[in-house]
C-alpha cells in the first residue's frame, strides 16, 4: 500500500502527538538555518513579484509547521526593507498528506498572522495561507507558479515500500525479523531501497521542476549519509531496536512470524553523493550548496540532558508519534504499548550512542 494511504503523524497536542514530539526536528530545523538564510538573500537580490508564492511540503502539525515559513517570510521582508524596496505579500501553501492534521494549523492561523505582523512591522504583508493535500511525488501546482519552495524533514519517507519487496516468493528479499535496512539485510533489500529513493527523488526534482518558475529557489532538509555504508550504527541503530522489540512480541506470541517478514518502513536515508547523482541526472536545478547538519544523540530531549532511559522514554514517544499509523495498519492497535514499552527497554539496555545526520541542499531553478 502506498505510504500517502497509511502515514500520518500523530495529530493533535496530547502527550503522544507529533506536536509534543517533535523537538528533534526543531534541531534540524535551526540548523538548516543558515543555508536558508543565505538562499534568501541570493533570491531577495533578484527582482521579484509582487506575490511570493512560497510552499512548504511535508508540513505536519504542531511549533515546527510554520517556524520555517515565519523566517523565510521575514528574512524576504527585512531584506527588501534595507534594499529601499517595496516588500511583496505573500501567498504561503502548507502542503502534507491528507491525513495530516491540517485543523490544528488552521486554529493556529490567528494567532500566527498577529505575531508576525508584531516581529515585522505594520508594513508587513498580507500573507494569505492555505493548505494543500497531496503527495510531494507528484504535481501539487500549476507550472512556474512558485517562487521560493522549502522542506524540512520529510523526504527521507519514501512514497510507498520499495516495490521489489512485495515479491513473498524470492526469499533474497525477505528482510527477515527486520523493518528497515539492517546489517543482516539481503543485499536485494539494500537495492530495493536505493532503487526506490531513485524513482521517488527524480519524480519530486520533475515535478518542482515544472512548478517553480526559472531562477526560484528551493531548500530541502532530510535524512541522509555521509557515509557510503546504508547499514552503519547511525542511520540504523533505533530501527534496529524496534526490529528486536518486534522479534519480542512475535516470540511471545503477540503477532505472526511472517507477519513481521513482511513489514517493511517506507524511509530511506540516502547517501549524499547519490542526492548529488540524482540532481545532475535530472538536470533542471543548479545545485548551490549540500551541507551535512548534525543532531546530537539526545536530540530528542530538546536540549536536556537525561539518563539512557529517560532518553529511552523520549525516543519511544518521538519515533511512535511518526510511525504509530503504519503499524496500526499492519499489525493492529493492540499491539502499540507493549511494542514501545520492549523498545524502552532494549534501548535502556544499551550502552551505543550516535549522531543523527541529515542533509540540506540548496537549489536555484534553470532558466
Amino acid at each position: 500500500m502506498k505510504t500517502e494511504k497509511i502515514l500520518s503523524m500523530n495529530g493533535g497536542c496530547g502527550e503522544e502527538s507529533y506536536a509534543e514530539n517533535s523537538k528533534i526536528q526543531t534541531v534540524y530545523l535551526s540548523r538548516t538555518m543558515p543555508v536558508l538564510h543565505a538562499s534568501l538573500l541570493d533570491f531577495c537580490n533578484k527582482e521579484l513579484p509582487a506575490t511570493v508564492a512560497i510552499a512548504d511540503l511535508g508540513c505536519s502539525s504542531g511549533p515546527n509547521t510554520l517556524l520555517a515559513i515565519s523566517k523565510s517570510m521575514s528574512i524576504i521582508h527585512n531584506t527588501c526593507c534595507q534594499l529601499g524596496r517595496s516588500p511583496p505579500q505573500f501567498s504561503v501553501f502548507l502542503n502534507d498528506l491528507p491525513s495530516n492534521d491540517f485543523n490544528t494549523i488552521f486554529n493556529s492561523l490567528p494567532e500566527f498572522q498577529k505575531r508576525i505582523r508584531e516581529e515585522n512591522g505594520h508594513n508587513f504583508g498580507p500573507c494569505y495561507i492555505a493548505g494543500v493535500p497531496g503527495s510531494f511525488y507528484g504535481r501539487l501546482f500549476p507550472a512556474k507558479s512558485l517562487q521560493f519552495v522549502q522542506s524540512s524533514t520529510s523526504l527521507h519517507w519514501l512514497s510507498q515500500v520499495p516495490v521489489e519487496l512485495s515479491d513473498r516468493s524470492n526469499k533474497a528479499l525477505v528482510n527477515k525479523g527486520k523493518i528497515y535496512i539492517s546489517r543482516t539485510s539481503p543485499l536485494g533489500v539494500v537495492e530495493a531501497y536505493l532503487n526506490q529513493f531513485r524513482r521517488d527523488f527524480s519524480s519530486f526534482l520533475r515535478s518542482r521542476s515544472e512548478e517553480i518558475a526559472p531562477g526560484g529557489h528551493m531548500v530541502l532538509t532530510f535524512g541522509g549519509r555521509r557515509v557510503a555504508n546504508p547499514s552503519t550504527d547511525e542511520s540504523c541503530l533505533l530501527w534496529d531496536y524496534l526490529g528486536l522489540a518486534f522479534q519480542d512480541l512475535v516470540s511471545q506470541g503477540l503477532i505472526e512470524e511472517e507477519k513481521l517478514d513482511s513489514y517493511n518502513t517506507p524511509y530511506y536515508e540516502p547517501y549524499v553523493e547519490d542526492v548529488r547523482a540524482e540532481i545532475e541526472r535530472e538536470g533542471s536545478f543548479t545545485l548551490d550548496r549540500l551541507e551535512i547538519i548534525v543532531a546530537p544523540w539526545d536530540g530528542v530531549n530538546g536540549g536536556h540532558k537525561y539518563d539512557r532511559r529517560k532518553t529511552a522514554e523520549m525516543m519511544a514517544k518521538a519515533i511512535r508519534a511518526v510511525n504509530e499509523s503504519m503499524i496500526k495498519s499492519h499489525f493492529g492497535s493492540q499491539i502499540l504499548d507493549s511494542l514501545f514499552e520492549r523498545f524502552i527497554d532494549i534501548m535502556a539496555r544499551d550502552t551505543k550512542e550516535v549522531e543523527h545526520p541529515s542533509l540540506v541542499a540548496s537549489f536555484i531553478r534553470k532558466s
